[in-house]
């Protein structure tokens, strides 16, 4: 398995029968598009088997899912989803996805209802946070030290 951030994330999947009757064929494909697309690339894959009537396939390698597990036998639906999400997300959406067990449907619940951006301090999200809340007039603006209100002695000062 190969995670390198800058490729879209991406499976290699391989016919069954021709691996079990000691041949390498398989395919690499794109994981960023719908299931139906990517099932229909599985088989154009095994219709070229060099094993006439192959129909089994398995998930041999992937890359580009930041770190995100993906099983031998995933099902098509499950990648596809995880890659759109890793895709959109990027290494935040495999972070929530490797934190939540690779569970998708409790990841994108996290970021839609949990998540509330970065921020490079508590002072700045607080700011932000009340801003979007309530209207501060502008004349009581500058009365306000988001970095007090936070908790934060500021300039620090030693106990």
């Amino acid at each position: 398995m190969t995670n390198h951030s800058d490729t879209s994330p991406r499976i290699y999947v391989a016919c069954l029968a021709a691996y079990n009757s000691g041949y390498l064929h398989g395919v690499w494909i794109d994981a960023d598009q719908d299931a139906g697309s990517i099932r229909d690339e599985i088989a154009a894959m095994l219709a070229r088997s060099p094993i006439k009537g192959a129909e089994e396939h398995a998930i041999h390698d992937y890359e580009g899912f930041e770190g995100v597990t993906i099983h031998e036998y995933s099902r098509i639906e499950t990648v596809a989803r995880m890659a759109a999400f890793i895709g959109k997300h990027g290494a935040l959406g495999a972070g929530v996805l490797a934190e939540l067990d690779d569970d998708i449907e409790q990841a994108e619940t996290a970021l839609q209802d949990c998540y509330h951006g970065q921020f490079t301090s508590l002072a700045d999200y607080m700011e932000e946070l009340t801003s979007d809340c309530i209207t501060i007039p502008e004349a009581l603006r500058y009365y306000i030290d988001w970095i007090i209100s936070t908790g934060r002695r500021w300039p620090a000062t030693p106990n």
